[in-house]
């Protein structure tokens, strides 16, 4: 069990203030902070601990993968989740693992062979299947590597894989039992066949798209019996085995029950009346091809029509001499151009756009066939799944995704689920000489004997991965690792994968585990894009190795970007300048806090009672309390992009920017009260760098160790909200933040540089910021008034007045010029916009957000004049 009490830094990791460099390096950093986490454990989880358990699954990646960014974007989130829940006394397991991913697998290792001249054929499945194995052991898993780059703190001791031993017999035993309650059975109905992997595809897998193809319609039969159909398809024609029109179309009706001439074929066919058939569409006749598309198999069932294949494994033609042999495609235009010798063409449109389905993985077009496969009965199942979400036991967060989960659950489809390969799970049934169908389960001795012979299928990848949840933990064994992290407390993934993944794991979930759902609350989030919103691909040429922006910017940026784009269910656009601004955050916390740690920042002793501490300390403390409750709530609300932002603006605005500058004036005048902001300042640095330690482990690991001397920030206690505010501390130092920032900008406006010291009085009067008058000076860089003050520029602000002599600061007149000449523009743009917007007819007829455009010119140009006029007011008079 990992041992959290924190212990003085040894070894490597102690470091002083003065040692840190003056400039953070992560890549000199981050491999060593992450051996060194995982050397001593703190990723690891205890089941006979006391904790209350924190339980979150990686989504497995496929063995042939490696990290992109959609990966290390949902890697980013979970690690957050699971450091903060670490940090709040959680006995935390992120549970880790690859997927076989069949298909892909097998294809990259084809392609290995197919470079020595080889196919799988050649060795034979056995030799075959331990090839694939010999190439995930020396080539597989490289995304291991990457995930610890990034800083994933998953339990590595627990690492599973989808076709290791234990999830083989969880794979085995699901199969045998689902089986056995006859929710598994064999059929042969119409899938979607890909002819370059030969297997099966599921409708999921089917990624749709708008190809250019041709739509001709053809005519069978002769005279007042010819009926028109129209098909993109018109090589299935071979394979017709009637015409169907709607029962109450009068146009066919005399037809319905007669026979007509299939072209081409010789053969004759039935009309028949069929409730599917719409009589408004085209000829209101369709084609029926029981054996090549899912709608004309059920007519063909309604009807007790034979069916006919005409294609066989590669899409290649197997009937009627003149075009047996041919492709699909060589076929479609050959059988398109017999039709036309013959006269039966009628109409032909080219080129036509419909949606065609292609094979996720190699692209190729898919072929509905008509096959015997094995098949999951979904209906008690998906009931199932649909309930748990329905009463409450599941949540699904945003709420407003619920309904696609039901949309998608609710008119679920029996899974196929048997694919024609040689990697993957392999369907435990056995075929007997004499027609015997034994399914084994793990504990089982198959059937031996002449005649007897294993199913040659493979079961889907989603088949094994919708057991993650429980699998990884040892089930069908009731394991003490199963008791204590099932059901998991939440599942992060994409909501493109939750009719893959989700719904898959919902259903065995509750199936095997008792009516128990595999997870309390499923978070969804979005898809990385590129920073113009289109979706990264490698065809695109917009794709991102996070690792490339990992070398250049550190770990720690490319996490935070993409964490502080996520808000749940939405897209994440992502470019590389966001990238650089998250490393400039880095920087910044880097060197804010170096400063700090080097003008005696602490964290010894307690902190003062709230009567020994200043106005901008005790500022400070309560916004840090209240900075602690809005995290809290946003990470339990999954607002990922929300608390970043809080946490961005809180350390880089308020702490760096306000109360270090602050602090600069009490450390310089020293006493008690410089003590008293060393011991708040390290007091925020501690909370801050606990805060966004999540988010950026490796620079609040480097910074909190050297502020704190204590082990590591991974085991530290999560910050808790001490309950601390103060109203009127946060009232007055706003109303100092009000005169600073009102003051710099009319500087700005001025054309002063930044450094550049100007004569002042200030007239605090009677208010809380009299006691500010250096820290004000300091921050503005504002000289005492000295002999010969002339006020030439009077500011009256927050009930104070800052009066600046400019005199040998700027050329009066030449502002003056400038001013009066951006004055006459804004009066002019004011002038025309309202001109515009007073016009009814440029209203009636233009664009909603052309008015909209025209509208905010004329509110900025009325901003411009108001400012500028104050400005004019300002300059000294001549």
């Amino acid at each position: 069990m990992t041992d959290n009490t924190q212990r003085p830094q040894d070894g490597a990791s102690s470091a002083r203030p003065e040692d840190l460099p003056t400039q953070y390096a992560p890549a000199e950093v981050e491999g060593q902070l992450y051996e060194r986490w995982v050397e001593r454990g703190y990723f690891e989880a205890d089941e006979a601990g006391g904790k209350e358990p924190y339980t979150i699954v990686i989504p497995p990646p496929n063995v042939t993968g490696s990290l992109h960014l959609g990966h290390a974007f949902e890697h980013t989130l979970i690690d957050a989740l699971t450091r903060r829940k670490r940090m709040q006394g959680y006995e935390t397991l992120w549970q880790p693992g690859m997927d076989h991913a069949g298909i892909a697998t097998q294809n990259v290792v084809e392609r290995e062979l197919a470079k020595e001249g080889k196919s799988r054929h050649d060795l034979g499945r056995e030799a075959f299947v331990d090839r694939v194995w010999k190439w995930k052991a020396e080539s597989g898993g490289q995304i291991s590597g990457q995930m610890k780059r990034l800083g994933d703190g998953v339990a590595w001791s627990r690492e599973r894989f989808t076709m290791d031993e234990g999830l083989s017999k969880a794979v085995q035993t699901i199969f045998k039992r689902l089986y056995d309650d006859e929710l598994i059975y064999r059929a042969e109905r119409i899938i979607n066949w890909c002819p370059r992997c030969l297997t099966a595809i599921s409708d999921i897998e089917a990624e749709y798209q708008d190809d250019e193809g041709e739509l001709v319609s053809i005519r069978y039969g002769e005279g007042e019996n010819a009926i028109v159909v129209a098909t993109t398809r018109a090589e299935t024609m071979l394979g017709d085995t009637a015409v169907a029109v709607h029962p109450d179309d009068e146009r066919y009706r005399h037809l319905v029950g007669t026979e007509i001439e299939l072209p081409l074929t010789g053969r004759r066919i039935p009309v028949v009346a069929d409730e599917h058939v719409d009589p408004g569409f085209g000829t209101g006749a369709v084609k029926v091809t029981p054996a090549h598309d899912p709608n004309d198999f059920e007519i063909g069932r309604r009807h007790g029509l034979p069916n006919l294949a005409v294609m066989d494994e590669h899409a290649v033609i197997t009937v009627h001499g003149p075009f047996q042999g041919l492709d699909r495609l060589e076929a479609r235009s050959t059988i398109v151009a017999a039709l036309r010798a013959e006269g039966r063409i009628v109409a032909e449109k080219r080129p036509y756009t419909h949606s065609v389905g292609h094979c996720s993985r190699c692209k190729t077009t898919l072929e509905p066939r008509l096959s015997m496969q094995w098949w999951v009965k979904v209906g008690p199942l998906a009931q199932a799944a649909g309930d748990a979400v329905r009463d409450g036991r599941v949540k699904i967060h945003p709420e407003d995704m619920s309904k696609r989960y039901f949309d998608w659950v609710d008119n679920l489809h029996d899974w196929c689920i048997s694919r024609q390969l040689w990697w993957g799970h392999r369907i435990p049934v056995w075929y007997g000489p004499n027609g015997e169908v034994v399914c084994v389960g793990p504990d089982d001795e198959p059937p031996s004997g002449e005649g007897w012979r294993q199913d040659s299928d493979v079961l889907d990848t989603w088949f094994s991965s919708g057991l993650w949840p429980f699998s990884t933990l040892g089930w069908p064994e009731r394991t003490d690792s199963l008791a204590k992290f099932y059901p998991n407390s939440v599942l992060v993934t994409g909501y493109d994968i939750l009719f893959f993944w989700v719904a898959r794991m919902m259903m065995f979930g509750l199936y095997a585990m008792d009516g128990t759902p595999p997870f309390h609350t499923v978070a969804l989030h979005g898809m990385v894009r590129d920073q113009f919103g289109k979706k990264m691909s490698k065809s695109f040429g917009n794709a991102v190795n996070p690792l490339d922006w990992m070398d250049t910017y550190g770990s720690d940026a490319v996490r935070f970007t993409l964490a502080r784009g996520a808000h749940p269910g939405v897209d994440v656009p992502i470019g590389e300048d966001w990238v650089q601004a998250s490393r400039n955050f880095a920087n910044k916390i880097w060197n804010a806090t170096r400063f700090a740690l080097m003008n005696g920042a602490t964290v010894e002793g307690e902190l003062p009672d709230a009567e020994r501490l200043s106005a901008a300390d005790r500022w400070i403390l309560s916004r840090l309390n209240s900075v602690v409750a809005e995290v809290d709530a946003y990470y339990d609300d999954y607002q990922f992009a929300k608390l970043s932002d809080t946490l961005f603006h809180f350390a880089w605005d308020e702490v760096f920017d306000w109360y270090v500058e602050l602090s600069k004036t009490t450390f310089a005048k020293g006493g008690p009260a410089a003590d008293a902001s060393r011991r708040v300042l390290g007091e925020v640095l501690d909370v801050t760098l606990r805060l966004l330690h999540p988010l950026v482990p490796f620079v609040t690991e480097q910074l909190w160790t050297a502020l704190t001397g204590q082990e590591s920030v991974v085991i530290a206690d999560w910050p808790a909200d001490s309950a601390f505010r103060d109203p009127a501390a946060e009232r007055e130092i706003e109303t100092l933040q009000q005169v600073v920032t009102e003051v710099r900008r009319f500087r700005a406006d001025q054309g002063l540089q930044p450094g550049q010291k100007v004569p002042a009085r200030l007239e605090l009067g009677g208010t809380a910021l009299a006691a500010h008058e250096d820290a004000i000076r300091q921050l503005l860089r504002l000289q005492p008034e000295g002999e010969g003050f002339t006020a030439t520029a009077t500011l009256p602000v927050a009930g104070a007045t800052v009066a600046l002599d400019l005199s040998g600061a700027i050329d009066v007149e030449a502002e003056r010029k400038r001013l009066a000449k951006d004055l006459a523009a804004a009066e002019k743009e004011l002038a025309q916009t309202t001109a515009k917007l007073g016009n009814e007819a440029f209203l009636v007829k233009a664009p909603d957000q052309v008015v909209e455009k025209i509208r905010a010119r004329q509110a900025s140009a009325g901003s411009d004049i108001e400012r500028i006029s104050a400005q004019l007011s300002a300059l000294p008079q001549a």
